[in-house]
């Protein structure tokens, strides 16, 4: 590990300047001559169908120069699910003839300033035909109770919708507060025989339990700004992947993507939302096609609330057996999702796949419904199932370490997994349980143990303080982080500098930055003569992930990686081309190519990149691998003679699945008299492997704890269920936490382990 000289490094990040001095812009940063702004007409029923629009009033006032309906929007085809699992049915647009929840758009209007297109929506007159509604999960599978689409009530697998309803006998049990066992699920898969696994155990846990849907709450809403020039798109929007916004965008106008260029150098927060950007990006682009002149749709709070997704919530029943030594035996999982009016989202099946890891079950049903509601659209929030399953289950198994008089952390390594262990859902043929690569989970718990100080603080366990208790806790959880087989892109130009191109978003993770630093590391090139080329799709970028799932750092070191070793080929090529000898003897490093046996004989970078240019072909980018995707190779073309170029596809070996792991310990104090509750401390310890940039990690290991603490204490969705109006639309009804809401030190650490 101490070889490196920029990987696990802290740095000042190329942004961080214009951020501290205002200087960074956003989407609605941006203007333009002649710019108008875009209002939205919002539903206010929860589930309607348009029956006539009367815009005649708002046409004729001055200033408004727009009103973009539904019916002017291009006609696509449905959308693959993120995992490319599922077919997205009755698929969302950005402006609809029926609404399915309260607040989707229904129209929009152009005007000279935001005061004059808000009163031209207040003049237009719409008909609206409200339609039988459902917000509650479990009321839609009530026989007497409506459906939220015309098509069913519930997601299938693969695609589509169907009606389900449960017996009367099942809705019993719901009246006693339990999820019935034997209802009907949409779906359903087993590892193990489950009922031998209880047989087996010395204590069963049975609960039912809930888990809200929760907005996404990104500081900055998802506002956009569009323009035409020359039968371009330009778009100034909010996204996580600025490379993936822009085929989907495309799609979504009935334009071909070469005729679309997305502009997003900052993004104040995503959290999985905007991995490809939103389909109301849309509305400004069509209003300016129309009016010929550039638009800008600020979105508000309220808005963002309605259209920029929840975390899917869950209504579960839980069935966990433990031996006494706090094996666990079996566990058994019926998780009815709460997944909104569109999509059939997942997180409940991502909950079991969880589960199966963190706790090694030697059996493992899961049954699952993913029903559709008339609420906002769902998406999932920092990595599907992942908070609502470790917060439904780790309780659980603090619980049973309780009844059992088992040490918390003991609990959690009898059943943590090791380097290779298999997990799944299914084991078949077509489906069999795959193998993670490592697995520090132990080491973690035993690193939170010293660091904590857990022996002497668990005897805090319960004590009373007048009428305040302290509470002390560890946990365990996992989620995926593995995906791979994106492109890297990189130039060395004539005056020796390195620029990084990078496709992914800047929203604040430091992730575009820090994986470009793997390239810096492979060519031993400066930090300080390295540039990131990012946040316009303008400047040729690579194909890259959608920076969603928590994929973006293992994908793009890896694709950076491939990149720089192309480059570090051609650099040596180069070299003996020019000095003789085999390419293979020459060393790569600070900006030089040099001979190992002699360093005084060799070239700088700024002299191997004009004859890159002097070679052509594949040392400036004139020619490239066909593996590449068709966005990389456009903007290799666009490159082509201004540098040596390096640029591949990721096509490492991945063999094995790649896992990051936490164990984490807190100490609380609740007022058993008033409620009130206080995190006194927060320790977190991780197993990621490599650390790239420990201050960023420390930062994303707080934060993800911190939007943990909103989700367990102050954020929540809340409906009026008569007309099913969404009461918590601002952060003050469903608050976020502040720095008022934590531990002021809170530490972490990382094992800083490589997969092996």
């Amino acid at each position: 590990m101490s070889n490196y000289k920029l990987i696990g490094q802290n740095y000042q990040t190329p942004d961080i300047v214009a951020k501290v001095l205002g200087q960074s812009k956003y989407a609605e940063d941006f203007r333009a001559e002649g710019m108008l702004f875009c209002k939205l007409l919002l539903s206010p029923e929860p589930h309607a169908r348009v029956r006539n629009i009367d815009t005649r009033a708002a046409l004729n006032m001055e200033g408004v120069f727009a009103i973009l309906t539904a019916d002017e929007l291009p006609v696509f085809q449905a959308d693959k699910d993120p995992y490319g699992a599922m077919v997205v049915e009755d698929g969302e647009r950005a402006l609809t003839n029926e609404p399915v929840y309260e607040g989707e758009p229904i129209l929009a209007v152009a005007a000279v300033d935001e005061a004059t297109a808000a009163e031209a929506i207040e003049r237009i007159k719409v008909d609206l035909e409200p339609l039988p509604f459902v917000i509650d999960p479990l009321d839609s599978l009530r026989p007497d109770r409506p459906d939220a689409r015309a098509r069913g009530n519930v997601w299938v697998v693969g695609g589509g919708m169907k009606r389900l309803k449960w017996t009367p006998q099942d809705l019993q049990d719901v009246a006693a507060g339990r999820i019935p066992w034997n209802a009907q699920a949409g779906e359903e898969t087993a590892v193990g025989d489950v009922e031998a696994g209880f047989k087996q155990a010395d204590f069963v846990l049975d609960e039912t339990l809930f888990q809200q849907s929760t907005s996404h709450q990104t500081l900055e809403t998802r506002s956009a700004m569009a323009y035409w020039r020359n039968g371009k798109l330009y778009l100034h929007g909010s996204t996580q992947s600025v490379a993936q916004t822009v085929p989907v965008l495309a799609k979504w106008l009935g334009i071909d993507p070469s005729q679309v260029v997305v502009i997003s150098e900052y993004c104040g927060g995503g959290f999985g939302s905007k991995a490809v950007g939103a389909k109301s990006m849309v509305i400004p682009a069509m209003l300016s096609k129309k009016t010929g002149r550039p638009v800008m749709m600020r979105i508000s709070r309220e808005e963002e609330t309605y259209i920029g997704r929840m975390r899917p919530g869950f209504q579960a029943r839980v069935k966990i057996g433990f031996r006494k030594d706090g094996r666990i035996t079996a566990m058994d999982l019926f998780i009815i999702e709460d997944s909104g009016p569109y999509e059939r989202q997942g997180d409940n099946e991502f909950t079991a796949i969880i589960a199966s890891l963190l706790y090694q079950p030697p059996a493992l049903r899961f049954r699952g419904l993913s029903v559709a509601t008339n609420t906002p659209p769902r998406c999932a929030q920092r990595g599907p199932g992942g908070v609502q399953g470790v917060s439904m289950l780790e309780p659980l198994v603090s619980r049973a370490a309780q009844h059992l008089g088992l040490d918390e952390v003991e609990i959690r390594k009898i059943n943590a997994p090791s380097d290779g262990s298999l997990y799944g859902i299914s084991d078949t043929t077509d489906s069999p349980r795959t193998r993670i690569s490592t697995a520090r989970m132990r080491e973690a718990l035993a690193r939170g143990v010293e660091l904590f100080n857990w022996e002497k603080r668990k005897k805090r366990n319960g004590q009373r303080n007048g009428s305040k208790v302290t509470g002390v806790a560890a946990i365990g959880s996992v989620f995926y982080s593995g995906f791979a087989g994106f492109d890297g892109l990189l130039v060395i130009k004539q005056d020796g500098r390195l620029c990084i191109h990078q496709g992914i978003g800047n929203l604040g993770t430091h992730s575009v930055m820090d994986t470009a630093r793997a390239a810096a590391e492979v060519l031993g090139m400066p930090w300080a003569n390295c540039e990131i080329v990012w946040g316009n799709t303008a400047n040729s970028l690579p194909w890259s992930s959608t920076q969603d799932a928590s994929e973006t750092t293992y994908a793009h070191t890896r694709a950076n990686y491939a990149a720089a070793l192309d480059a570090k080929r051609k650099l040596q090529e180069i070299a003996a081309k020019e000095l003789g000898g085999a390419p293979e003897s020459y060393n790569v490093s600070n900006g030089r190519v040099y001979h190992r046996g002699n360093t005084g004989h060799g070239i700088t970078f700024a002299q191997a990149a004009e004859r890159a240019i002097a070679l052509g072909g594949k040392y400036d980018g004139h020619e490239v691998s066909p593996k590449l995707n068709s966005m990389t190779k456009a903007s290799a073309s666009a490159l082509a003679g201004q540098g040596l170029m390096g640029v591949a596809k990721d096509e490492f070996p991945n063999q094995r699945d790649i896992f990051s792991f936490i164990a984490a310990f807190a100490e609380v104090e609740v007022d058993i008299e008033t409620g009130k509750h206080t995190i006194l401390e927060y320790l977190p310890v991780a197993d990621v492997g490599t650390v790239m940039h420990p201050r960023s990690l420390g930062a994303q290991l707080h934060g993800g704890a911190i939007q943990g603490f909103g989700h367990a204490q102050s954020q929540n969705s809340v409906y009026e269920p008569r007309y099913g109006k969404l009461v918590s639309r601002r952060f003050y009804q469903s608050k976020p936490p502040t720095i008022l809401d934590i531990p002021l030190d809170m530490r972490w650490e990382a094992l800083n382990l490589p997969e092996s």
